[in-house]
């Protein structure tokens, strides 16, 4: 334990001399009084109360609507995205028809088997499957196993004038290849539903995997950004700022976009891969 410890500081030392001369990070020294609680943007379906959607479907809160630099309550950051959620649906259960009406709703299936039917299509569901389902399109999940169906949902909202899909988006993680170039140092990124896929505002739902005794390169966002990420499986710590927090499965952190906080993620473990579920509004670019 000692020595994992000691390798951690040292390179986060070297993450801070490295990466304060390229990206001009804040190179002061951590002040409680000047920097940002982080704790504020980190949230976690673990600590939120259940409420039923779409009839049988048990959601908690992950994040919520608030305060992008100024968040009023923790995990309420979010100005863009309306909320992200984690979903549950009960072995042998279904949800009501559901229509959505100004939103649109991106899931990915982590656990569990099941189906959904959108007009007159049926698609199966279990860990890896990513959908999107329009706004005005009704549609039905069912839980065809005999363990929940466990997910994650990122609800955008939709702007007047903008024409959805017909039908649904789905995307396969365990098909979908990893691109060819790698990002932030070691982020192996999967694509699963970007813009053109018929988002509203999201820019990009996707994986990345982080292997074991890496590290992304940190980096600062400004306003605009609405950056997510989340701890689908492995031992993750959140490089957030001057501070680091272990990352457990189900918690998600989103980056202040005050053009200084940097971010990062670090996987410590020698063995086991960290893949991270992210998602982002990029404001600041063009779609």
């Amino acid at each position: 334990m000692f020595n994992r410890l000691y390798t951690l500081s040292l390179l986060i030392l070297y993450i801070y001399s490295t990466a304060a001369l390229s990206q001009s990070l804040d190179g002061s020294r951590y002040d409680p009084a000047n920097d940002p609680n982080i704790d504020m943007w980190v949230g976690s379906w673990k600590e939120s109360m259940p409420r039923h959607t779409h009839g049988s479907l048990i959601e908690r809160d992950i994040l919520t609507g608030g305060n992008a630099l100024n968040p009023p309550r923790k995990g309420a950051v979010l100005e863009y995205i309306k909320r992200f959620t984690h979903g549950s649906l009960a072995a042998r259960t279904s949800t009501i028809p559901t229509t959505l009406n100004g939103e649109q709703e991106a899931f990915y299936i982590y656990s569990g088997k099941g189906i959904i039917k959108a007009g007159g299509k049926t698609d199966e569901l279990y860990n890896g499957i990513c959908f999107l389902v329009p706004e005005g399109l009704e549609f039905t999940m069912t839980n065809t196993g005999d363990e929940e169906l466990n997910m994650y949902i990122i609800t955008e909202p939709v702007p007047s004038g903008f024409t959805p899909r017909k039908d649904i988006m789905v995307r396969d993680n365990n098909t979908v290849p990893f691109n060819t170039t790698v990002g932030h140092w070691s982020y192996q990124e999967k694509d699963l539903l970007l813009s053109h896929h018929g988002f509203a505002i999201l820019h990009a739902v996707i994986t990345l995997t982080l292997d074991p005794m890496t590290v992304g390169h940190p980096h600062f966002h400004v306003k605009g950004t609405e950056e997510v990420w989340t701890t689908i499986s492995g031992d993750n710590i959140a490089f957030l700022g001057k501070q680091i927090r272990r990352q457990p499965q189900g918690t998600a952190y989103m980056i202040p976009p005050d053009g200084k906080t940097n971010h990062s993620n670090i996987n410590e473990s020698t063995r086991e891969q960290v893949v991270l579920l992210y998602f982002a509004v990029r404001r600041d670019i063009a779609r």
